[in-house]
């Protein structure tokens, strides 16, 4: 089976377009929690990794474009679509968003927020990345 790479790398592009909207969107809610654990000192007032957003953004359009990948490994034998596509992104968004982030919540002094909007933006830009592979995919 031969893959369209150009249509895996445009489909993981514009997941991880769609990823970092939606990243963007969890943290300007979880702002206030970020200001109150860093008041709290339980938070550093800024990131260890020099800059630390613009590594974010590129880790997620990796992590898209392999998800994409996925997709188009995956439909060879669960067939196209939006099926196919809903359940790679929530297979992948599981393993990357749920694990650590109940950990998290289990034994962080931080707000339980903080891990549950770290697990939406992983799981639902896992998943939106796979269903825009899915739209834009084709042999």
């Amino acid at each position: 089976m031969k893959l369209n790479t150009t249509r895996i790398w445009l489909g993981g592009i514009a997941g991880g377009v769609l990823w970092n909207i939606w990243s963007t969107l969890i943290g300007i809610r979880q702002a206030p929690f970020y200001d109150a654990m860093q008041k709290a000192g339980l938070f550093l007032k800024a990131p260890r990794y020099p800059f630390f957003i613009a590594q974010w953004i590129i880790m997620v359009f990796v992590l898209s474009i392999l998800i994409a990948y996925l997709y188009a490994w995956t439909r060879a034998t669960s067939g196209p679509g939006l099926k196919t596509a809903l359940k790679v992104g929530m297979i992948a968004g599981f393993f990357a968003g749920f694990p650590g982030n109940f950990a998290q919540a289990a034994w962080s002094p931080a707000p339980r927020m903080l891990p549950l909007g770290w697990m939406l933006d992983l799981w639902g830009g896992a998943i939106l990345a796979a269903v825009a592979a899915g739209f834009l995919y084709k042999e």
